[in-house]
């Protein structure tokens, strides 16, 4: 399966927000559930945040309230809106395929380039 390509990152003060976008080689709208991952600098990817066809979501309890995923298949893309960043959000941000809406931490597609997101005053 095809990789996303992923954009909108950048150097954000702390406290800041940054929204970022991913998309897929194909139809957005046909993938059941779509997650946001982020890979800190010698770790493995690390589940943000899902989203099924429904709009219904998932996030992990590190970005809870302040990072809100959404999907919009009239543009092809899932984007994410981070609001509140910490420095500990500093990392690349990808996006993947879930095994299943349950299974986030088994991802199913090659990943892309990311985009890297730094938090930093």
């Amino acid at each position: 399966q095809g990789q996303f390509v992923e954009s909108g990152g950048g150097l954000v003060q702390p406290g800041g927000s940054l929204r970022l976008s991913c998309a897929p080689s194909g139809s957005i709208s046909s993938i059941l559930v779509v997650g946001w991952y982020r890979q800190y600098p010698g770790k493995q990817h690390e589940f943000v945040a899902t989203i099924t066809t429904n709009s219904d979501t998932n996030y992990a309890d590190s970005v809870k309230g302040r990072f809100t995923i959404s999907r919009d298949n009239a543009e092809n893309t899932v984007n994410l809106q981070m609001n509140s960043l910490k420095p500990e959000d500093t990392a690349v941000y990808y996006c993947n395929v879930p095994r299943s809406r349950k299974q986030v931490h088994i991802t199913t597609r090659n990943w892309g380039q990311g985009t890297q997101v730094t938090v930093s005053s």
